[in-house]
């Protein structure tokens, strides 16, 4: 093989290629080329990304772990703490969806309990293209069922989630996991730092074997049409329950102090986790790939360090310990090997039967990695209009405010996600308070009972108005949510999907997002402790939506958390909005119009900042009868969605468009001897300081069952119906009907018309 076609093979470019040889000194082996095929790829060097990166802020005295260890750690108080991330799994659920999730689901799992954190919850963020383009029902279905056969088969509950639907994610699936695991005031956070010349490299779990191989490199590449097929030996296939007997015995040997590092063996396999391990401590090691436990003996050293092989992980024992690690593991059934040891030199040597296959200095392949900065253009608001009212989308002349609900309430974007969420054991573990059917998954802590709230953000469809306004909002969003339930955000998680950071649009947009997100983590005093950067999430030219997907935590003292849904014990409370509008725009329905996405305003950080603790002092201090941040589709579909399974109606009377999408609105449902109580944080404290916060009635809770809004008025039976039936009349139809539906001869929904 030439070197053109040897480069192509390992993606690395010529300019990387001469930099290699200059510093081994030597034409690089095949070997050598895996090796930093591997390290430099996008998905492990973040090689694109990480000068931007450090703009985020990360710095807090209660983060205990931050960026560049196994998963974020965050002290919560009262000698608890939590390690918790997010990564993407993108490529591979692409390309074999069942698997592709559930591996992205174990393997952000080992990032937590590698940490020495037993795992609480899982959570999820997921996108698929239009309902009806090629592969998107098999997607989805393989997916979900991916993430719930991991998850249920492991005991570990599915807290909370999102989902979105876009024709950009058609041929680009977008799959983040994310895993919180618990430490208990006695449990010691593990580091994956090594340390120690003489210290053992130990190999623990499932076999290696061809799965995998490769796997980081291809997600750090676009895919061409139909490319699926020979893609599929990249991707790793798990075993939930091999995988549960690794968390429980490296839970025992961390808990009895039995290791001084440990490390994942995630994407790159061993050769990412050893040398990672072993840069971060500044101390090298020799590594015998023959004494790897292996599936198939054939394999030759390039399979045996890139294979992804999963239920993996590399351990460092001191040499007096390692009998009794030793012994710990095969009482639970799994395969244990000595296959390295620390050096004092700062060099790496790779022996297969005593033969040295490999020498270079470890730093060559992670501290210093290529560092692109991406040619990028300073973001401009394209979209930005001078006037509220053009932030609006335009609705069909023909249609009344009635229809074009109910069409939202059945809508694949607007509809029950239900049916994915069933699928998922939400309860094992007895610690859940609220699951996804709650816009905030909530915990009772084991040691001081104390409510830990998490909640995903990250909007597509704002994003696409505009990418630095999209990024605060993907902090600031959730941050509002866990307020608006009583909760104090804490720390937050991110993963970052874009399409090649090659391309100008691409790479500004990539920027302005997290400058944006820098501003708002900063401003509230959110430190991100850990994430995960995707890029090449296109095919051929087409890349995905900018996808920023985050997830933030939160503590709360108390268990009470107030409803999102109406009760009948709200008859007779007023129905209030709370607001602190910032941006005004088209929203989801302007999007699926096909309708430029025009807005008005920006978010302004010290004005959002003092709106979210205000709504969250509120909660704590009169807890409403039920709240729900108002968010996508508008006034009217929240409210529905309120009102929707209670014996009560409710009626509103308002001059707000029902559907364009203000940033940001709070629905209240108050007795009245708590309205007081709440004009008291939005109205005089926040005219005084120059900032538009407002309290306003809409109405009021009534006996009869009806949602009553401005001119329209719809039966509860109604607005169930269209909202439970959404997803089978998308998914579970059968051809006809479908095509009936995407014609809009049967539906009168807008949304049929894009499709």
């Amino acid at each position: 093989m030439n070197t053109q076609k040897l480069l192509e093979y390992y993606r690395l470019t010529q300019e990387e290629y001469h930099v290699i040889g200059n510093w081994l000194g030597h034409i690089p082996s095949r070997l050598e080329l895996a090796l930093f095929s591997a390290l430099w790829s996008e998905h492990c060097s973040y090689k694109s990304s990480a000068i931007h990166l450090k703009k985020l802020f990360f710095k807090s005295p209660r983060v205990l772990s931050a960026l560049g260890e196994n998963a974020g750690v965050v002290d919560l108080g009262k000698g608890e703490k939590v390690a918790f991330k997010i990564e993407s799994h993108n490529h591979p659920s692409q390309i074999v969806p069942y698997h592709g999730a559930a591996t992205g689901v174990g393997g952000i799992l080992r990032d937590v309990f590698v940490m020495n954190a037993r795992p609480m919850a899982l959570a999820n963020y997921l996108c698929f293209g239009a309902p009806f383009a090629d592969l998107t029902s098999e997607l989805v279905d393989g997916v979900v069922q991916g993430i719930g056969g991991y998850g249920n088969s492991i005991g570990i509950p599915v807290l909370t989630g999102q989902t979105e639907f876009h024709p950009s994610y058609n041929k680009n699936v977008i799959v983040n996991a994310l895993a919180l695991g618990y430490f208990g005031p006695k449990d010691e956070v593990m580091s994956s730092r090594a340390k120690g010349p003489g210290n053992l490299l130990v190999y623990v779990g499932a076999r290696t074997g061809r799965d995998g191989i490769h796997g980081a490199s291809m997600a750090s590449e676009s895919f061409t049409e139909n490319q699926g097929e020979n893609k599929k030996t990249c991707v790793q296939v798990g075993d939930p329950f091999y995988g549960k007997l690794l968390m429980e015995s490296c839970l025992e040997v961390m808990k009895k102090s039995l290791v001084v590092a440990a490390q994942d063996m995630g994407a790159a396999g061993l050769i990412s986790s050893s040398f990672e391990m072993i840069s971060k401590g500044g101390v090298g090691m020799r590594l015998y790939l023959d004494k790897v436990p292996l599936r198939d003996p054939s394999m030759k050293a390039e399979d045996i360090l890139l294979s992804e092989s999963q239920e993996r992980v590399l351990l460092l024992v001191h040499p007096d310990k390692y009998s009794e690690v030793r012994n710990i593991f095969m009482k639970w059934g799994l395969p244990i090997a000595v296959i390295g040891e620390l050096i004092k030199e700062v060099n790496v040597e790779i022996l297969w039967e005593n033969k040295s296959l490999v020498q270079m200095n470890p730093l060559y392949l992670t501290e210093r990695a290529p560092r692109y900065c991406r040619f990028y253009r300073k973001w401009k608001a394209r979209y930005h209009v001078k006037t509220k009212q053009k932030a609006r989308a335009s609705l069909p002349n023909n249609k009344d405010m009635s229809s074009v609900l109910l069409s939202i309430l059945k809508d694949v974007r607007g509809c029950s996600r239900e049916f994915i969420y069933r699928q998922y054991d939400q309860r094992v573990g007895s610690s859940t308070v609220k699951d996804c059917s709650f816009p905030v998954g909530v915990l009772r802590l084991p040691h001081s009972g104390r409510a830990l709230g998490l909640c995903m953000g990250g909007r597509p469809h704002i994003m696409r108005t505009d990418s630095l306004e999209g990024g605060k909002d993907s902090v600031y969003e959730p941050a509002l949510q866990l307020a608006a339930y009583g909760f104090t955000p804490l720390a937050m998680t991110d993963g970052l999907n874009f399409g090649s950071p090659e391309k100008e649009r691409v790479m500004s947009s990539f920027v302005a997002c997290v400058e944006g997100m820098a501003t708002a983590s900063r401003s509230l005093q959110v430190p991100v402790v850990s994430g995960n950067v995707s890029f090449y999430n296109q095919t051929k030219e087409r890349s995905i939506s900018a996808t920023p997907a985050t997830a933030m935590i939160g503590v709360k003292d108390s268990l009470k958390i107030p409803p999102s849904a109406i009760s009948k014990e709200a008859v007779s409370c007023g129905v209030y909005l709370v607001s602190a509008h910032q941006i005004f725009c088209k929203g989801l329905i302007g999007d699926v119009f096909k309708e430029a996405p025009f807005f008005y305003g920006c978010l302004n950080a010290s004005s959002v900042c003092r709106f979210i603790s205000q709504v969250q002092k509120a909660c704590v201090t009169a807890a409403p009868d039920s709240i729900r941040l108002v968010g996508k589709l508008g006034l009217a579909y929240t409210l529905a969605r309120m009102v929707m399974n209670s014996s009560m109606g409710i009626e509103i009377k308002t001059n707000y468009d029902p559907f364009q999408e203000r940033l940001y609105e709070i629905i209240l449902v108050l007795k009245e001897s708590k309205v007081s109580v709440w004009k008291r944080f939005f109205s005089s404290d926040s005219h005084s300081m120059n900032l538009s916060f407002q309290m306003e009635k809409l109405g009021s809770i009534v006996e009869k069952p009806v949602f009553s809004f401005n001119d329209m008025e719809l039966s509860m039976s109604q607005l169930q119906e269209s909202y439970n039936s959404g997803w089978n009349r998308v998914f579970k139809n059968t051809p006809a009907e479908q095509k009936a539906y995407r014609n809009g001869v049967e539906s009168c929904s807008p949304f049929s018309q894009v499709r």
